[in-house]
């Protein structure tokens, strides 16, 4: 039997990440690669050369008409990822789709409707899913490790120079053409944090989180239409109640904490490095292993295995951007608060203090007005369905 065939479509810009992670998987036959589609000339990729007869073109449309992909990795920007999808779909193939899958709850049933139509499979690249540190945190947590779970958090503060917003005509925005973006820290770079604690809170409960009420401090420290700084709480109907404090405008560099508190302690998972520290241990320990989404998708594809990202895991997280969506501009902050180092598109704006204001919020399950930041504005509030109830505190 001939190996799947795989496409990548945007295989420029992150798309290389998954140029990569394919290579070897052609290396070993496990995939054969048939197509690369970028709206730009193909960015050299020395780790992942192009195999001889691979079709590469600007159009996916006319990819899928060529070579009838098995399964397709979409890696475009998020406000196109449902078209290219659904196309996809309708030709047949299998989805490796970016995170944020999609960018509001409507989009996410039409995208369910055409997986269940077409008897496909979409696994999301929430990669971070998969590793063995978080499958030890919800072993530990079903093992009553921790007691009763009071809360679960994630802090992370990233640094964003000026050329980041400008690496593309969709960067920064909330909408482009009329269709929502939502390139912001919760929406997209540290979406992975936002994710985590999801899944982490699923696991406390055992089901998946359903939002009774979405609330969200939202700053920005340039001229963008998203947030670069915000504190997002979520209090689900069943289980602890979720933070996320995160920025892009970080003193100190975090890479992504989750905070799991319980009666008996707190563990701690750094989920980029898969770094854990559990109650009883003295320091982090790494706990290595990681399953490959698109590996996984294979194995699901031939043997049924379970996916480790299925588009129906993320329906949360997918809540809390369509309650994003409907937020309105953030707080621009500005004056003495905010540093910039740097020059050119190199430039870096900082917030002074922030580091330990985010610490706080995730430590406490507090926004920043609920512990008295002089310069924090009410949060905007969210029912499920995305109804506003109201902006005051």
């Amino acid at each position: 039997m001939s190996p799947p065939r795989v496409a990548l479509v945007g295989a420029n810009g992150h798309g290389r990440w998954h140029r990569r992670a394919i290579a070897p998987l052609v290396a070993a036959g496990r995939v054969r690669l048939v197509g690369l589609v970028d709206v730009r000339p193909l960015d050299d990729e020395p780790a992942a050369p192009v195999p001889a007869g691979t079709v590469v073109c600007t159009d996916h449309r006319l990819l899928l008409a060529a070579v009838r992909p098995d399964v397709v990795v979409i890696c475009t920007p998020p406000h196109t990822h449902l078209p290219i999808a659904l196309d996809c779909l309708a030709a047949g193939a299998d989805l490796l789709l970016e995170k944020p899958p999609v960018l509001d709850l409507a989009e996410h049933r039409e995208l369910a409707a055409a997986l269940a139509a077409t008897g496909r499979a979409a696994q999301v690249g929430f990669q971070a899913l998969g590793s063995a540190a978080l499958a030890e945190l919800t072993a530990a947590l079903a093992a009553g490790r921790l007691g009763t779970v009071t809360g679960v958090a994630t802090v992370a503060a990233w640094q964003r120079p000026d050329a980041y917003y400008a690496r593309a005509p969709w960067a920064g925005r909330r909408e482009l053409d009329g269709r929502p973006v939502l390139d912001g820290a919760l929406a997209n770079p540290l979406a992975h944090a936002v994710m985590q604690c999801l899944a982490v809170a699923e696991a406390v409960a055992g089901t998946p989180v359903d939002p009774e009420l979405i609330e969200a401090e939202r700053y920005r420290v340039r001229l963008i239409e998203v947030d670069d700084t915000a504190v997002l709480r979520v209090t689900p109907r069943i289980g602890p109640p979720i933070v996320a404090a995160v920025t892009l405008a970080g003193e100190d560099f975090v890479p992504g904490e989750v905070l799991v508190t319980g009666t008996r302690g707190r563990a701690v998972l750094e989920y980029p490095t898969d770094r854990l520290r559990l109650p009883d241990d003295a320091d982090w320990r790494e706990v290595p292993g990681r399953r490959g989404l698109l590996e996984n998708l294979l194995d699901h594809r031939a043997t049924g295995v379970p996916l480790i990202a299925p588009l129906a895991r993320t329906a949360p997280f997918t809540a809390v951007l369509a309650a994003l969506r409907d937020a309105p501009a953030p707080t621009l902050l500005g004056g003495d608060l905010v540093r910039a180092t740097g020059t050119g598109g190199q430039r870096v704006l900082t917030i002074g203090g922030i580091n330990a204001v985010l610490r706080r919020a995730a430590q406490t399950g507090t926004l920043p007005t609920e512990s008295g930041v002089p310069w924090a504005v009410p949060p905007y509030r969210a029912a499920p369905a995305g109804e506003e109830l109201t902006t005051e505190s």
